[in-house]
Formats: structure tokens, C-alpha cells, sequence
């Protein structure tokens, strides 16, 4: 059997009881951090609280040869730890259809997300935001525009945005290079900028971090340690907006 266990959003304690037990269960436990990470804490404070080792695996290794998590899965009980809320990436939901179709037993354990606690950390009401996206580090001859137009399209329809940060070993983009991005995207397609963004830092730990303002402000203010995480919203409610005066600044 197979079970993909959401870890929660910033450090050890953050996982269930439900998914602490299967983990003590299993006979082999691996771990990816590349679709999210937890930044509070590392592999071997995971392997303390969890009294097992743990093996960390490469995107390849989940993407393109998963063949040793499915055969542990095959023969025993194998848990899959994900960052977050199994699921909520492609990658997970592809790993679970190739175990069904080899014929192996899965079930998920839910963990907090991003997705729901940006709404709990900025007061932005979850029905009101349209489909998310993602910048990624540019690479050389590389410079995709597609997330610029994705929160046009959100906000042509009076819909907030969130907007995830690219994670990549050894480096996490921050608030201030993905507006620099965006606003570089906006140069090059004529697509205006964002007039109003929210910054979150660490959302799960004890000192989450949120701000309102424009591109100026978040880029001056000092959000500290990753994760990082950005939000374009629409058209704010009087709610909203009273959230965030009291809660991010605005």
C-alpha cells in the first residue's frame, strides 16, 4: 500500500496524528521537497520525531522512476511524505494513477496548505480566487510570461490570485525578485503590472510575516527567512479590506 502523507506547512510539528502513525507503521518512508519544503526544520529533526529513517527523493526519481517506492508499495506498507497538502501538486496525483494501475492500494492523509491558510493569513475570502500560478527562476534563452497573464485573466474577472514562488535546491525565490519578474513580464508583453500585491513569509511557523502595499513597499520591507509566497488580489470586500488594515498593513 501507498500513502501520501501532507506534512503540514513549516516544520515536524506540524503533522498529524493520523499521518505521525502511518509513518511509524511503514516499512519504507520517502520524502520529496521540491513541489514545497518545510523550512523549519531538516531531515534528520523529521527522523527524530518520526523514529524511522527517511529516504529523500529526486524529482526524476518521483516523475520518471518511481519503480522502488511502487515496489515497496507493492510489498508492504510505503508512505510518500509531501510538504503541504498531497494532491494539490500534478506530480502526486500522476504517481497515485500509476499505482492504481498496477494494481496497488493508496489513501491519502490530509495536511495543511498554503491554498488555505493564505485566506486565514491575509482575509481574503477562498471562493473569490481564480487559478493560481507559478514563477520560476528564468533560465538562460528562458523567460516565460505565462503567469503575468494568469493574473490578468483573474483580475479581468474580479478574482484574487496566489501566486507561488520557485523553490530549487539551494535557492527559494523571495517576495522582492518575483515582483521584479512580474514586473519585467509586463515590459516585454505590455500587460500591466499589479497595482496591489500581498506578501506572506512563513506561513505556519510561530512569526508568519504578511504585508500589503504596492510593488515599492514589498519590495522595501524585509520579509525574512523563506518560504515566500505572493498574492495579486481583485477588487477587495469590506471585509477584506478591514483584514487586512488590521492584519497586513495596508
Amino acid at each position: 500500500m501507498l500513502t501520501f502523507i501532507g506534512l503540514g506547512l513549516y516544520d515536524a510539528m506540524d503533522i498529524s496524528l493520523k499521518g505521525l502513525a502511518a509513518i511509524r507503521q511503514a516499512e519504507a518512508v520517502y520524502l520529496e521537497v521540491y513541489t514545497s519544503t518545510l523550512t523549519g526544520t531538516d531531515l534528520a529533526g523529521l527522523e527524530e520525531l518520526y523514529e524511522r529513517p527517511v529516504t529523500l527523493l529526486s524529482r526524476e526519481e518521483i516523475e520518471q522512476s518511481p519503480e522502488a517506492v511502487l515496489e515497496a508499495a507493492r510489498t508492504g506498507e510505503a508512505v510518500l511524505l509531501v510538504g503541504g497538502d498531497p494532491m494539490v501538486s500534478t506530480t502526486h496525483a500522476d504517481l497515485r494513477l500509476r499505482a492504481a494501475r498496477e494494481g496497488i492500494r493508496t489513501a491519502i492523509i490530509h495536511g495543511s496548505s498554503i491554498q488555505s491558510a493564505v485566506c486565514g493569513l491575509s482575509g481574503l475570502q477562498n471562493y473569490r480566487f481564480g487559478r493560481s500560478c507559478s514563477i520560476p527562476f528564468p533560465a538562460p534563452g528562458w523567460f516565460p510570461t505565462t503567469p503575468l497573464s494568469v493574473i490578468a485573466e483573474n483580475l479581468e474577472a474580479n478574482l484574487h490570485t496566489l501566486v507561488y514562488l520557485d523553490i530549487q535546491k539551494g535557492r527559494c525565490m523571495r517576495i522582492g525578485q518575483a515582483i521584479d519578474l512580474l514586473e519585467e513580464m509586463a515590459e516585454k508583453t505590455g500587460i500591466p503590472a499589479p497595482s496591489l500585491y500581498i506578501g506572506i513569509a512563513r506561513a505556519g511557523s510561530a512569526d508568519p510575516y504578511v504585508l500589503a502595499g504596492d510593488a515599492e513597499r514589498l519590495r522595501a520591507a524585509t520579509f525574512g527567512p523563506p518560504l515566500h509566497v505572493l498574492v495579486v488580489p481583485g477588487t477587495l470586500h469590506p471585509v477584506e479590506q478591514e483584514y487586512l488594515e488590521a492584519f497586513a498593513g495596508l
